[in-house]
């Protein structure tokens, strides 16, 4: 729709230069010099009724009368488009677009979302409120004025499975994409097109069908989430075991302030705390926070891990803590100091 409305203003920009350059050459032709050939167009053009440069002949009232004929309707239909656009904001729209565009074709390590409903959005928030820059893709017009209309938010418009749209959202520069559409032909021919322009990408994928989740990951999808499967789960567990299921939600989907589940790389790991367990760190001493999970380098997880595990550059921690807890938790395990 944008592209038809901006190939609608240049075709209209168009005619208008086509007649201004046949005024200006006619009236030329006439005797005018360049100059007065311009002004001549004009006026006569904007039919405003000022008194002609010179006396025209009869070629020249020919030609005037000729001229008026075929720009008024032209003149008259270029106002109302333009005008038009000004009131519905097409021009305002289009300077918006061009700005979002430039900086998304600089951003980096970036999350993909394609498909702004109820799961692509709620992503979107989730997101956000870790500070991690997203930009989403959504063809419906309706939502992209919504985004448009949000500060901040970065969204191209258009078909996900398109790889040009998924190009338009740098998606070789992205670090993972989130795909939320509802039909799953749909997730799996993004997920296939992602793959090919950015093979190293994280995927996580929306699933309806059940086998579909083991298709998506035949194509590259890293993760696959079906949420009717999830929901349904959840209300089982709300019945089983109602105050572990409110529990975890509080610990990760309702971002407080007060206490918060955070991953945290070993990468930065201070060499003083090589070859060192999680005892001697003395975490919980020394920042409040407490380590509940660990994954290893071959992606296996560990639960509660004893106080003797030796940890490594490349373990992830999950801590428990509020913010400031765990800030005090990853400057410790990252500061270079003396031996504890």
């Amino acid at each position: 729709m944008k592209n038809n409305s901006l190939k609608h203003a240049y075709f209209v920009m168009g005619l208008l230069l086509m007649v201004f350059v046949i005024g200006t050459v006619g009236y030329s032709l006439l005797g005018f010099t360049p100059l007065e050939a311009i002004y001549q167009t004009i006026i006569t053009i904007a039919t405003v009724g000022f008194e002609e440069v010179h006396p025209l002949d009869n070629r020249g009232m020919w030609f005037t009368s000729a001229l008026v004929i075929f720009s008024f309707g032209i003149f008259a239909y270029a106002v109302t488009t333009f005008t038009r656009y000004v009131v519905e904001g097409v021009f305002r729209n289009t300077f918006k677009d061009n700005k979002v565009k430039r900086t998304i074709d600089r951003i980096s390590d970036h999350v993909v979302i394609c498909g702004y409903g109820r799961n692509g959005k709620q992503a979107a928030i989730e997101l956000i409120q870790h500070d991690v820059p997203i930009v989403v893709i959504e063809e419906n017009p309706e939502i992209i004025q919504s985004l448009r209309e949000t500060p901040g938010m970065l969204y191209v418009e258009g078909d996900a499975s398109d790889e040009e749209v998924l190009k338009s959202a740098n998606i070789g520069s992205a670090k993972a994409m989130i795909t939320t559409l509802p039909m799953d032909a749909d997730n799996l021919f993004v997920v296939l097109s992602a793959k090919e322009l950015n093979p190293t990408i994280k995927i996580i994928s929306r699933a309806s069908v059940d086998n579909s989740d083991v298709k998506l990951k035949r194509a590259g999808a890293t993760n696959v989430i079906m949420p009717d499967k999830i929901g349904g789960q959840r209300m089982a567990k709300l019945v089983a075991q109602p105050d572990i299921v409110e529990f975890i939600e509080i610990m990760l989907l309702q971002s407080m302030d007060s206490v918060v589940l955070e991953e945290i790389s070993c990468e930065h790991l201070a060499s003083r705390f090589s070859g060192k367990s999680i005892l001697e760190l003395d975490i919980r001493n020394t920042s409040g926070a407490n380590i509940i999970g660990l994954k290893r380098k071959d992606k296996s997880y560990m639960i509660n891990p004893p106080p003797n595990t030796i940890l490594s550059t490349a373990d992830k921690l999950f801590a428990l803590g509020t913010k400031s807890q765990l800030k005090q938790l990853i400057t410790t395990i990252t500061h270079e100091g003396s031996n504890p």
